[in-house]
Protein backbone atom coordinates (compact mmCIF):
# COMPACT_ATOMS: atom_id res chain seq x y z
CA UNK A 1 0.00 0.00 0.00
CA UNK A 2 1.30 3.46 -0.91
CA UNK A 3 2.32 5.49 2.13
CA UNK A 4 1.18 9.10 2.25
CA UNK A 5 2.74 11.84 4.32
CA UNK A 6 0.53 14.08 6.43
CA UNK A 7 1.30 16.91 4.01
CA UNK A 8 0.03 14.76 1.12
CA UNK A 9 -3.13 14.00 3.10
CA UNK A 10 -3.73 17.69 3.80
CA UNK A 11 -3.37 18.50 0.09
CA UNK A 12 -5.72 15.66 -0.77
CA UNK A 13 -8.31 16.93 1.70
CA UNK A 14 -8.14 20.43 0.19
CA UNK A 15 -8.70 18.99 -3.28
CA UNK A 16 -11.54 16.74 -2.08
CA UNK A 17 -13.21 19.73 -0.42
CA UNK A 18 -13.21 21.69 -3.68
CA UNK A 19 -14.57 18.73 -5.63
CA UNK A 20 -17.28 18.17 -3.04
CA UNK A 21 -18.29 21.83 -3.17
CA UNK A 22 -18.72 21.45 -6.94
CA UNK A 23 -20.83 18.32 -6.49
CA UNK A 24 -22.97 20.09 -3.86
CA UNK A 25 -23.49 23.01 -6.24
CA UNK A 26 -24.53 20.80 -9.16
CA UNK A 27 -26.97 18.72 -7.06
CA UNK A 28 -28.50 21.77 -5.39
CA UNK A 29 -28.92 23.58 -8.71
CA UNK A 30 -30.54 20.53 -10.34
CA UNK A 31 -32.98 20.08 -7.45
CA UNK A 32 -33.96 23.77 -7.44
CA UNK A 33 -34.63 23.73 -11.18
CA UNK A 34 -36.59 20.46 -10.89
CA UNK A 35 -38.76 21.72 -8.04
CA UNK A 36 -39.57 24.95 -9.89
CA UNK A 37 -40.43 23.06 -13.07
CA UNK A 38 -42.76 20.69 -11.24
CA UNK A 39 -44.78 23.59 -9.85
CA UNK A 40 -44.69 25.85 -12.90
CA UNK A 41 -42.88 24.91 -16.15
CA UNK A 42 -43.06 28.53 -17.34
CA UNK A 43 -40.88 29.62 -14.41
CA UNK A 44 -37.89 27.60 -15.58
CA UNK A 45 -36.21 30.55 -17.32
CA UNK A 46 -36.53 32.64 -14.19
CA UNK A 47 -35.41 29.88 -11.83
CA UNK A 48 -32.20 29.12 -13.72
CA UNK A 49 -30.50 32.43 -12.78
CA UNK A 50 -32.19 32.36 -9.37
CA UNK A 51 -30.90 28.81 -8.90
CA UNK A 52 -27.37 29.93 -9.74
CA UNK A 53 -27.56 32.67 -7.12
CA UNK A 54 -29.04 30.37 -4.46
CA UNK A 55 -26.45 27.71 -5.23
CA UNK A 56 -23.60 30.19 -4.87
CA UNK A 57 -24.96 31.57 -1.59
CA UNK A 58 -25.53 28.08 -0.19
CA UNK A 59 -22.10 26.76 -1.13
CA UNK A 60 -20.34 29.83 0.25
CA UNK A 61 -22.33 29.88 3.49
CA UNK A 62 -21.83 26.13 3.97
CA UNK A 63 -18.08 26.65 3.80
CA UNK A 64 -18.12 29.72 6.03
CA UNK A 65 -20.71 28.71 8.64
CA UNK A 66 -21.17 24.94 8.37
CA UNK A 67 -19.45 24.47 11.73
CA UNK A 68 -22.02 26.72 13.44
CA UNK A 69 -24.79 24.52 12.06
CA UNK A 70 -23.07 21.37 13.32
CA UNK A 71 -22.45 22.79 16.80
CA UNK A 72 -26.04 23.96 17.09
CA UNK A 73 -27.43 20.60 15.93
CA UNK A 74 -25.53 18.78 18.70
CA UNK A 75 -26.49 21.30 21.41
CA UNK A 76 -22.83 22.09 22.08
CA UNK A 77 -22.12 24.99 24.46
CA UNK A 78 -18.84 26.88 25.03
CA UNK A 79 -16.60 25.26 27.65
CA UNK A 80 -16.27 28.26 29.95
CA UNK A 81 -15.56 28.73 33.62
CA UNK A 82 -13.34 27.04 36.20
CA UNK A 83 -15.07 23.69 35.66
CA UNK A 84 -13.41 23.35 32.25
CA UNK A 85 -9.96 24.82 32.93
CA UNK A 86 -8.23 21.45 32.59
CA UNK A 87 -10.10 20.65 29.38
CA UNK A 88 -9.12 23.96 27.81
CA UNK A 89 -5.51 23.62 28.97
CA UNK A 90 -5.29 20.13 27.48
CA UNK A 91 -6.70 21.31 24.15
CA UNK A 92 -4.33 24.27 24.08
CA UNK A 93 -1.27 22.15 24.91
CA UNK A 94 -2.01 19.58 22.21
CA UNK A 95 -2.80 22.30 19.67
CA UNK A 96 0.57 23.91 20.35
CA UNK A 97 2.28 20.54 19.96
CA UNK A 98 0.46 20.02 16.64
CA UNK A 99 1.44 23.49 15.43
CA UNK A 100 -2.10 24.84 15.01
CA UNK A 101 -4.11 27.57 16.78
CA UNK A 102 -6.18 26.48 19.77
CA UNK A 103 -9.67 25.57 18.52
CA UNK A 104 -12.78 26.83 20.28
CA UNK A 105 -13.85 24.27 22.88
CA UNK A 106 -17.44 23.14 23.43
CA UNK A 107 -19.22 20.66 25.68
CA UNK A 108 -22.30 18.58 24.83
CA UNK A 109 -24.61 17.66 27.73
CA UNK A 110 -24.80 13.95 26.80
CA UNK A 111 -23.65 11.25 29.25
CA UNK A 112 -22.28 9.25 26.32
CA UNK A 113 -18.51 9.28 25.73
CA UNK A 114 -17.87 11.05 22.45
CA UNK A 115 -16.20 13.99 20.72
CA UNK A 116 -15.85 15.64 17.32
CA UNK A 117 -14.08 18.50 15.56
CA UNK A 118 -15.51 20.83 12.95
CA UNK A 119 -14.58 24.01 11.07
CA UNK A 120 -13.43 25.31 7.71
CA UNK A 121 -9.68 25.21 8.44
CA UNK A 122 -7.21 24.97 11.38
CA UNK A 123 -7.52 28.73 11.96
CA UNK A 124 -11.31 28.53 12.31
CA UNK A 125 -11.96 25.21 14.04
CA UNK A 126 -13.99 23.98 16.99
CA UNK A 127 -13.71 20.90 19.17
CA UNK A 128 -16.65 19.48 21.12
CA UNK A 129 -16.69 16.76 23.78
CA UNK A 130 -19.52 15.26 25.80
CA UNK A 131 -19.81 15.82 29.54
CA UNK A 132 -19.67 12.06 29.93
CA UNK A 133 -16.26 11.98 28.27
CA UNK A 134 -14.89 14.52 30.74
CA UNK A 135 -16.32 12.67 33.72
CA UNK A 136 -15.36 9.10 32.78
CA UNK A 137 -11.90 9.30 31.19
CA UNK A 138 -8.61 9.71 33.03
CA UNK A 139 -5.97 12.23 31.98
CA UNK A 140 -4.14 10.06 29.44
CA UNK A 141 -7.36 8.78 27.90
CA UNK A 142 -8.77 12.29 27.57
CA UNK A 143 -5.52 13.46 25.98
CA UNK A 144 -5.75 10.60 23.48
CA UNK A 145 -9.27 11.55 22.41
CA UNK A 146 -8.46 15.25 22.16
CA UNK A 147 -5.28 14.46 20.21
CA UNK A 148 -7.43 12.45 17.78
CA UNK A 149 -9.69 15.47 17.18
CA UNK A 150 -6.75 17.86 17.00
CA UNK A 151 -5.31 15.57 14.31
CA UNK A 152 -8.53 15.86 12.31
CA UNK A 153 -8.08 19.64 12.42
CA UNK A 154 -4.39 19.56 11.56
CA UNK A 155 -4.95 17.15 8.66
CA UNK A 156 -7.78 19.40 7.40
CA UNK A 157 -10.27 16.57 7.68
CA UNK A 158 -12.73 18.96 9.30
CA UNK A 159 -13.03 21.10 6.19
CA UNK A 160 -14.16 18.18 4.06
CA UNK A 161 -16.15 16.36 6.73
CA UNK A 162 -18.12 19.50 7.66
CA UNK A 163 -19.06 19.97 4.00
CA UNK A 164 -20.17 16.34 3.89
CA UNK A 165 -22.35 16.92 6.97
CA UNK A 166 -24.08 19.90 5.35
CA UNK A 167 -24.46 18.02 2.04
CA UNK A 168 -26.14 15.05 3.70
CA UNK A 169 -28.52 17.33 5.57
CA UNK A 170 -29.56 19.45 2.60
CA UNK A 171 -29.88 16.37 0.35
CA UNK A 172 -32.43 14.92 2.74
CA UNK A 173 -34.40 18.17 2.99
CA UNK A 174 -34.50 18.86 -0.75
CA UNK A 175 -35.28 15.24 -1.59
CA UNK A 176 -38.29 15.39 0.74
CA UNK A 177 -39.38 18.69 -0.83
CA UNK A 178 -39.16 17.42 -4.39
CA UNK A 179 -41.05 14.20 -3.66
CA UNK A 180 -43.82 16.22 -1.99
CA UNK A 181 -43.79 18.52 -5.02
CA UNK A 182 -44.45 15.54 -7.27
CA UNK A 183 -47.42 14.61 -5.11
CA UNK A 184 -49.02 18.03 -4.69
CA UNK A 185 -47.72 19.83 -7.77
CA UNK A 186 -48.16 16.97 -10.18
CA UNK A 187 -51.80 17.67 -11.02
CA UNK A 188 -51.26 21.33 -11.89
CA UNK A 189 -48.17 20.41 -13.84
CA UNK A 190 -50.04 17.82 -15.93
CA UNK A 191 -52.68 20.43 -16.74
CA UNK A 192 -50.00 22.48 -18.46
CA UNK A 193 -47.72 21.96 -21.39
CA UNK A 194 -45.32 19.11 -20.66
CA UNK A 195 -42.44 21.10 -22.08
CA UNK A 196 -41.33 18.42 -24.53
CA UNK A 197 -38.18 16.38 -24.17
CA UNK A 198 -36.44 19.03 -22.04
CA UNK A 199 -39.25 18.87 -19.54
CA UNK A 200 -39.09 15.09 -19.43
CA UNK A 201 -35.33 15.24 -18.80
CA UNK A 202 -35.72 17.81 -16.01
CA UNK A 203 -38.42 15.77 -14.30
CA UNK A 204 -36.48 12.52 -14.65
CA UNK A 205 -33.26 14.03 -13.26
CA UNK A 206 -35.12 15.62 -10.37
CA UNK A 207 -36.93 12.41 -9.51
CA UNK A 208 -33.74 10.33 -9.61
CA UNK A 209 -31.86 12.86 -7.49
CA UNK A 210 -34.70 12.96 -4.97
CA UNK A 211 -34.48 9.20 -4.55
CA UNK A 212 -30.75 8.60 -4.74
CA UNK A 213 -29.15 11.80 -3.36
CA UNK A 214 -29.55 10.73 0.31
CA UNK A 215 -28.14 7.29 -0.52
CA UNK A 216 -25.20 8.67 -2.48
CA UNK A 217 -24.32 11.20 0.20
CA UNK A 218 -24.42 8.43 2.81
CA UNK A 219 -21.97 6.44 0.69
CA UNK A 220 -19.73 9.51 0.55
CA UNK A 221 -19.78 9.54 4.35
CA UNK A 222 -18.65 5.92 4.41
CA UNK A 223 -15.88 6.44 1.90
CA UNK A 224 -14.32 9.47 3.56
CA UNK A 225 -14.83 8.75 7.24
CA UNK A 226 -13.30 5.30 7.77
CA UNK A 227 -9.95 6.16 6.17
CA UNK A 228 -9.75 9.44 8.07
CA UNK A 229 -10.44 7.77 11.42
CA UNK A 230 -7.45 5.45 11.04
CA UNK A 231 -5.24 8.37 10.02
CA UNK A 232 -6.40 10.48 12.98
CA UNK A 233 -5.73 7.56 15.37
CA UNK A 234 -2.16 7.26 14.05
CA UNK A 235 -1.66 11.04 14.20
CA UNK A 236 -2.93 11.14 17.79
CA UNK A 237 -0.50 8.40 18.81
CA UNK A 238 2.33 10.37 17.22
CA UNK A 239 1.22 13.56 18.96
CA UNK A 240 0.91 12.14 22.48
CA UNK A 241 3.67 9.50 22.12
CA UNK A 242 1.32 7.19 24.02
CA UNK A 243 -1.03 5.17 21.76
CA UNK A 244 -2.37 3.19 24.73
CA UNK A 245 -4.08 6.33 26.03
CA UNK A 246 -6.36 6.51 22.98
CA UNK A 247 -6.72 2.70 22.89
CA UNK A 248 -7.89 2.67 26.51
CA UNK A 249 -10.32 5.50 25.76
CA UNK A 250 -11.78 3.62 22.80
CA UNK A 251 -12.27 0.55 24.98
CA UNK A 252 -14.24 2.65 27.48
CA UNK A 253 -16.28 4.14 24.64
CA UNK A 254 -17.20 0.69 23.34
CA UNK A 255 -18.15 -0.55 26.82
CA UNK A 256 -20.05 2.50 28.06
CA UNK A 257 -21.85 3.96 25.03
CA UNK A 258 -25.38 2.90 24.18
CA UNK A 259 -25.29 4.48 20.71
CA UNK A 260 -28.33 6.61 21.44
CA UNK A 261 -27.13 10.22 21.36
CA UNK A 262 -30.03 11.20 19.09
CA UNK A 263 -27.94 13.35 16.77
CA UNK A 264 -28.63 13.75 13.08
CA UNK A 265 -27.18 11.05 10.84
CA UNK A 266 -25.80 13.88 8.69
CA UNK A 267 -23.19 14.68 11.36
CA UNK A 268 -22.56 11.20 12.75
CA UNK A 269 -19.36 10.75 10.74
CA UNK A 270 -17.76 13.68 12.57
CA UNK A 271 -17.69 11.87 15.92
CA UNK A 272 -14.80 9.75 17.16
CA UNK A 273 -17.29 6.92 17.72
CA UNK A 274 -20.61 6.42 15.91
CA UNK A 275 -23.18 8.20 18.15
CA UNK A 276 -26.12 6.24 16.71
CA UNK A 277 -26.27 2.47 16.52
CA UNK A 278 -28.64 0.78 14.09
CA UNK A 279 -29.19 -2.70 12.70
CA UNK A 280 -27.47 -1.61 9.46
CA UNK A 281 -24.21 -0.51 11.08
CA UNK A 282 -22.35 -3.56 9.79
CA UNK A 283 -22.98 -2.31 6.25
CA UNK A 284 -23.44 1.44 6.54
CA UNK A 285 -21.39 2.40 9.59
CA UNK A 286 -19.41 5.60 9.10
CA UNK A 287 -16.67 4.32 11.41
CA UNK A 288 -14.25 1.41 11.14
CA UNK A 289 -14.71 -1.36 13.75
CA UNK A 290 -13.56 -0.01 17.10
CA UNK A 291 -11.88 -3.34 17.89
CA UNK A 292 -9.69 -2.96 14.78
CA UNK A 293 -8.76 0.59 15.75
CA UNK A 294 -7.76 -0.59 19.24
CA UNK A 295 -5.73 -3.44 17.75
CA UNK A 296 -3.81 -1.08 15.48
CA UNK A 297 -3.08 1.31 18.33
CA UNK A 298 -1.87 -1.51 20.61
CA UNK A 299 0.53 -2.60 17.87
CA UNK A 300 2.21 0.81 17.62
Amino acid sequence: MERRSFHDEQSRNKRDSILLAIVVSVILFALIVSISYIWDPSSIYIMVPVGVIITFIYTWSSYQYGDRVVLSSTNAKPAEGSRYIYLNDTVEGLAIAAGIPKPDVYVMPSRELNAYATGKDPEHASLAVTQGLIDKLDRQELEGVIAHEISHIKNRDVQFMTLVAVLVGVAGILSHMILRSYRFGGRSRRDKDSGGSLGIIILAVGFLLAIFAPILTRLVQLAVSRRREYLADASAAELTRYPDGLADALEKLSQHNTGNMKVSESVSHLFISDPNRTALDAIYSTHPPIEERIKRLRAM
